[in-house]
């Protein structure tokens, strides 16, 4: 049993290696890979203005990232708070009616 598991292990390194001078017979070396947002596609002006901003300035992009998933976790928790108060159920207090 052990011998036919050397034997696998040995095999898949082995064909590890082949896929591995494959891949690097297929061309030379790449170059850098470089990725930005297709503006050409887009029409909405709010749309455009942050696929320009992640092209142009990416430390702004993620301010605006941090901001925005803030202000939407908040009027998550605002609208979740209205639809409790909706369906009667009191969370501004901490009273346990159990007990």
């Amino acid at each position: 049993m052990t011998r036919k598991l050397m034997l696998l292990f040995a095999g898949l390194l082995a064909l590890d290696a082949m896929l591995a001078r494959l891949a690097s017979a297929a061309g030379g070396k790449a170059s850098d890979l470089v990725i930005v947002a297709d503006t050409r596609v887009l029409d909405n002006p709010i749309l455009l203005y942050f696929a320009n901003l992640y092209n142009t300035n990416i430390v702004l992009f993620a301010v605006w990232t941090v901001v925005l998933t803030a202000a939407y976790g908040c009027l998550l928790g605002v609208l979740m708070d209205k639809l409790m108060g909706m369906t009667g159920l009191d969370l501004t207090s901490r009273k346990i009616v159990e007990h």
